[in-house]
């Protein structure tokens, strides 16, 4: 019997703000995890540890950092110069990974990560473990493209990624968005780039679907709308007008049609908190702060509202849930570049940020419930094909591990991606 070797994977989330990197990484880790693979996941993320790490998945936690601006980071709690809490994040990543020894490093949005922090690790590897193959993993979209083209000319970034990097997976669909031509990336990155398409979530099982709407004692003719603003930190305003909506409904003495589900985010303010915990109170619904099992809630929703995240609409297209999205536009314009190509292709439905109101929500809500067939229909013809094409990557870079393993590790060479990949 062939001998059977272990695969290393070491994933690096910088998560300074909201859920959407460590969400991302845990799906990914989640769908890669086996008897014969080890995952080791960096995050700063305070909420790492209210997920469920599957056996072979681990983390090591880096001090969290918040953003001010788009360029300036602070600590989250530890109360110490900014530069002295980068310092030790660097420290972390770069000895995680001479000890730990990657056969796969996977770097998730931030090519050189905060403040260049994941730099001297990528030099490392690149000198002193040959063996290891790195790779930018990049939403389908990171922002317009003047800003990314702007950021990525400044912090050198291209050339970085040209030298340091085997590859760069796209976990999108060029179809709805080009990230090759928006954000003019060469030739030299663009042969070595694979669109892996979005990263579905799985889909529960139908008794766990009826425990959630046990839980919430829905009605089997009762309706749900469940509204969620991911790590909730900029979420206040959509939760405000969803909750002016109902105000307006229940001062009409009319029943309301519909059930409704609020989950904040863990970083709404303690101020915003309050007030959305009150006026829900008054009007009956339920609110929670963090959700962990939010497929079984997506699964039993009829309709979702949401900010359109990476994580969320990746969920919402696994489960063929339609969607009501009030994209974020400021700092970054990711989110409404996502919702407009997606609505497009009859996804999802969204109301600009300055167009959001009571009474247009409530027009959307009513008709989305509706007339919901067109959407799933829609969803239902749109593949979800990220983990496969990962699981297809990975499997070359073991095969060429295994295949090497008779001779120094060292001396591995990763694979080369096909032309027109």
């Amino acid at each position: 019997m062939d001998e059977k070797f272990t695969f290393n994977i070491l994933m690096y989330s910088h998560d300074t703000y909201g859920l959407g990197h460590i969400r991302r990484t845990m799906a990914i880790a989640e769908h890669l995890s086996s008897e014969d693979t080890n995952i080791l996941i960096l995050t700063g993320s305070p909420m790492a540890g209210r997920f469920r790490f599957p056996m072979g998945v681990d983390y090591v936690r880096i001090p969290g950092m918040i953003k001010r601006s788009n360029e300036d980071y602070f600590p989250l709690s530890i109360r110490i110069d900014p530069v002295q809490a980068l310092e030790i994040r660097k420290s972390i990543v770069l000895a995680t990974a001479q000890t730990f020894r990657p056969d796969l490093f996977i770097v998730d949005k931030e090519p050189l990560g905060l403040k260049r922090e994941v730099l001297p690790t990528l030099e490392w590897i690149n000198t002193d473990l040959k063996g290891c193959c790195t790779v930018l993993g990049l939403r389908d979209v990171m922002d317009d493209a003047d800003t990314v083209r702007q950021n990525w000319q400044g912090k050198g970034v291209y050339e970085n990624v040209e030298r340091l990097y085997t590859e760069v997976w796209v976990y999108g669909d060029k179809a709805l968005y080009d990230p090759v031509v928006e954000y003019a990336i060469p030739e030299t990155i663009s042969s070595k780039l694979y669109f892996t398409g979005y990263i579905p979530r799985k889909v529960p099982p139908p008794f766990e679907v009826e425990d959630i709407q046990k839980q919430l004692a829905l009605d089997p003719k009762e309706r749900l709308v469940t509204v969620t603003t991911g790590g909730g930190g900029d979420g206040f305003w959509v939760l405000n007008a969803y909750l002016t909506m109902l105000e307006i409904m229940a001062a009409s003495s009319d029943p309301f049609p519909f059930k409704t589900v609020l989950i904040t985010g863990p970083f709404l303010s303690d101020d915003e908190n309050a007030v959305v915990h009150e006026r829900a109170r008054a009007l009956g619904i339920l609110v929670y702060q963090f959700f962990i099992h939010m497929e079984q809630l997506f699964a039993a929703s009829d309709l979702v509202v949401c900010m359109g995240g990476y994580n969320t609409v990746c969920e919402i297209l696994s489960l063929k849930i339609p969607s009501l999205v009030i994209p974020r536009e400021d700092p970054r314009k990711e989110q409404l570049i996502r919702a407009m190509a997606m609505e497009k292709k009859g996804l999802l439905d969204y109301i600009s940020w300055a167009m959001v109101s009571p009474d247009l929500m409530r027009e959307k809500i009513l008709a989305m419930l509706s007339h919901s067939g067109c959407f799933r229909r829609a969803m239902a013809d749109f593949s979800l094909t990220g983990i496969d094409r990962i699981c297809s990557r990975i499997s070359t870079f073991r095969n060429k591990k295994n295949g090497n393993k008779s001779k120094e590790t060292d001396a591995l060479e990763c694979p080369s991606p096909p032309e027109g990949a």
